[in-house]
């Protein structure tokens, strides 16, 4: 069988503290995401579910082991390296939405065109606004959005560079529970149009049952690998 993988984690460890404090986060990850795949990682919280997302996203250092994302070896780059790579291959959305309060919806989608040099930054986070539904709502600051609005700016911000990877933890963790479903099938939908591969960090089984795939953790391993049937397709139905 012929694979793509575009996530590939090699005995990954990562540990905090030292002596009798010492936490295994992530104890002999191994790992690997296809291209343009959807996966759910699920668990306690503790058990290193969003550690190993940050680890992927380049936010975090494992302290041995291979990550290899996008076809970059993670291991030998020092923090601009990681920043660079960051701009280019992977969107990042947080539960908490992590929007700049004094720029507008527009300025906070440009931010990551405008780093990466794009002359159109403007015209490009219009269009991406327009993509999730706000464009009518491009002059205002986070503080005058809803929350749902404040995480539909952030999602049309992780994927306005065109990212490879859209890591999402717990993105529909402060929202009620419609809100939460109208931004889990805008996911969905905007990584199924762009053939980006999805990681999401959930405590909702009913969302993750909508990826192709689901990794269980606990205490920094992962417990089970499992395929589920009708993933992608569910996916592509939310468009």
């Amino acid at each position: 069988m012929i694979t793509n993988p575009v996530v590939e984690l090699n005995k990954v460890h990562l540990t905090l503290g030292s002596g009798p404090s010492l936490v295994h986060v992530l104890d002999g990850v191994d790992l690997q995401v296809q291209r343009g795949e959807t996966l759910a990682v699920l668990g306690p919280s503790g058990s290193g579910k969003s550690t190993l997302l940050m680890v992927i996203a380049g936010l975090e250092r494992a302290d041995r082991g291979g990550v290899r994302v996008a076809g970059s070896e993670l291991g030998g780059m020092n923090e601009d390296d990681l920043a660079s790579f960051r701009g280019r291959q992977v969107g990042i959305v947080f539960q908490s939405f992590h929007l700049i309060p004094n720029m507008t919806a527009l300025e906070n989608v440009a931010v990551p065109l405008e780093l990466a040099g794009a002359r159109d930054a403007f015209d490009r986070a219009k269009a991406e606004l327009e993509a999730v539904g706000l464009a009518e709502r491009a002059s205002h600051f986070p503080g005058q959005l809803s929350g749902g609005e404040q995480q539909r700016v952030a999602i049309a911000r992780a994927l306005a560079p065109q990212p490879s990877i859209l890591v999402a933890d717990e993105p529909t963790g402060n929202l009620d529970g419609e809100t939460g479903k109208r931004i889990a099938d805008l996911v969905f939908a905007q990584s199924a149009e762009r053939g980006t591969t999805l990681l999401l960090v959930t405590h909702d089984t009913a969302l993750a049952a909508r990826c192709s795939r689901t990794v269980r953790m606990r205490s920094g391993r992962i417990e089970q690998l499992a395929e589920q049937s009708g993933g992608q397709s569910a996916g592509l139905a939310a468009q």
